[in-house]
């Protein structure tokens, strides 16, 4: 019995041994990474960053759309000269109004928009004010009788067993769906 308490032992310490519990311990620190800035650009990407800059930028667009089939109609137009951007934009909404939206962004001015809406239909009427009824007139005291309370026994509620958590496989079947879509070209 003894010796098979020392084989145990041993056994024990050779497996701690192994393992790296002894000695010097397994998880080690170091020095953070050191930190580099980044590389700079070669002379020839650095010069072309520098031509592609534009101080004073300008430019102008527009655009409409009118389409008959859909109704769809807006239109937009703005431009920019530095740092200065004036615009406008016009949708139709689906009552027939059109929504204009005239912009402007200036450095020390902001973002300033004036909405504006034209045509359409005319807003609903406001809705009719109704009169509060009469109240009805006091009816006599009801005389109230009381009927004997009586309480009954709760009742005792069997619980089933919980259904079996696993089972047959779920079997399913699947069909393809098919519709036909209209082609439109515009």
């Amino acid at each position: 019995m003894a010796s098979q308490a020392v084989l145990l032992c041993v056994c024990v310490a050779v497996g701690v041994a192994s393992a790296g519990f002894l000695g010097s311990p397994a998880v080690s620190y170091s020095a953070a990474p050191a930190v580099h800035a980044a590389p700079a650009l070669p002379g020839a990407l650095a010069a072309r960053a520098d031509a592609d800059y534009d101080p004073n930028p300008q430019y102008s667009f527009s655009y409409s759309v009118s389409d008959a089939l859909t109704g769809d109609a807006k239109q937009q137009q703005e431009s920019r000269s530095g740092d200065a951007v004036q615009g406008s934009y016009s949708v139709v909404e689906p009552d027939g109004a059109v929504r204009t939206v005239q912009y402007s962004a200036a450095p020390g001015a902001g973002f300033n928009a004036v909405v504006s809406r034209s045509g359409g239909a005319p807003p609903p009427p406001a809705p009719a004010r109704v009169a509060a009824p009469a109240p009805l007139p006091a009816a006599p005291a009801a005389v109230i009788v009381k009927a004997p309370a009586v309480i009954a026994a709760p009742a005792k509620i069997a619980l089933a067993p919980p259904a079996a958590l696993h089972g047959a496989p779920l079997k399913s079947s699947h069909t393809a769906v098919t519709t036909s879509h209209a082609s439109y070209q515009y």
